[in-house]
């Protein structure tokens, strides 16, 4: 019996370790442009949050906002990611690179060191088991390539897995 107290103890501090977590500020009275905002928003936040929490235990409370005047999408390490009014950035690649930019790309002085030395040793490895021995990290204008998903056209399943998995490695590695 205690051991199955424990076991259930453990399992619950694992699952509650780390967690990515957002809520969208909405207006109290939306119009129609605002409600259907939110609910490309709601549903692109969805799906990045459901594969960002299968591969990485990261933890971000992450305020997401319908801002119009963004013209595709922002964010920032301390946790803010705006939506601009433009519908075809409202998905689900837009969103985790956001969320990467939350957890550090590009935000952060550690992510530039580890760029600028091209020092990323979990990373690196992690992505020449997928892309050869010769794959490296690139990094400019506070993105990565490849798997930084900084364009539509970078979108597939597996490149969205292959994001998370190399975010989560530059976490380990110190972003």
């Amino acid at each position: 019996m205690r051991l199955s107290i424990l076991a259930a103890a453990l399992t619950y501090a694992s699952a509650a370790s780390g967690a990515i977590t957002w809520t969208l500020q909405k207006a109290s009275n939306p119009t129609s442009d605002q409600a259907d905002a939110y609910t490309k928003i709601e549903a692109a936040m969805q799906k990045a949050v459901a594969r960002y929490s299968r591969f990485t235990d990261a933890s971000k409370t992450i305020r997401v906002y319908y801002s119009p005047g963004v013209p595709t999408a922002e964010a920032n390490y301390n946790g803010d990611l705006r939506f601009g009014s433009d519908r075809s950035y409202m998905t689900e690649r837009t969103a985790m690179h956001e969320i990467a930019h939350t957890l550090g790309v590009g935000q952060t002085a550690a992510f530039d060191q580890h760029c600028a030395a091209n020092n990323w040793p979990t990373a690196t490895p992690l992505l020449q088991s997928w892309d050869g021995s010769s794959a490296k990290i690139n990094c400019g204008g506070g993105h990565f390539w490849p798997y930084g998903l900084n364009y539509e056209s970078e979108w597939s399943e597996t490149n969205g897995d292959r994001h998370v998995q190399l975010v989560d490695a530059m976490l380990a590695d110190g972003m």
